[in-house]
């Protein structure tokens, strides 16, 4: 359900990108930072989210959610691949690693940051702008790098 509502936000914002351009979001669990394959951009940026363990249904929030976009623009077909990193539970042994579960108000902000982004490397537009802020959780315990997916690969912004 959510990847949709991602592919809907994502139509919507990339509506204003050059005309007659059309571009597409895809998954892609596979993706690896600061790898992009030849000829596409790469784009990380950190979100907030909640978490929820399949073995405990215990639930958490984090700050440090880390999203990997790599878009390529080619012959008119925009593609953008995106990989949410994960966490797992800290109170489960073996605990799967579980998707975040993005607000759809940080998810507009993600894709609106991304359009800026591939203006800037796709198109090469001088924009000027810094992204704009995520609105953050409240998280009472700290970051858990030995439960986060990021961390693991030494691309979160905490490690």
């Amino acid at each position: 359900m959510e990847r949709s509502m991602w592919t809907r936000i994502f139509q919507n914002k990339a509506r204003n990108l050059q005309q007659g351009d059309t571009w597409r979001l895809e998954f892609d669990d596979s993706l690896v930072p600061h790898s992009p394959n030849p000829g596409w951009e790469q784009y990380i940026r950190n979100t907030v989210a909640w978490f929820k363990c399949t073995v405990c249904r215990r639930g958490w929030p984090s700050n440090r959610v880390m999203v990997v976009f790599h878009m390529r623009l080619s012959n008119g077909q925009g593609i953008v691949k995106v990989r949410r990193f994960r966490q797992n539970c800290k109170m489960c042994t073996n605990a799967p690693m579980e998707m975040p579960d993005i607000e759809s108000e940080n998810i507009h902000i993600l894709l609106e940051n991304l359009v800026e982004k591939i203006r800037m490397k796709c198109y090469h537009e001088d924009l000027g702008r810094v992204n704009r802020p995520f609105v953050n959780l409240e998280v009472k315990s700290p970051h858990e790098p030995a439960h986060c997916e990021a961390c693991k690969q030494g691309i979160c912004a905490r490690s």
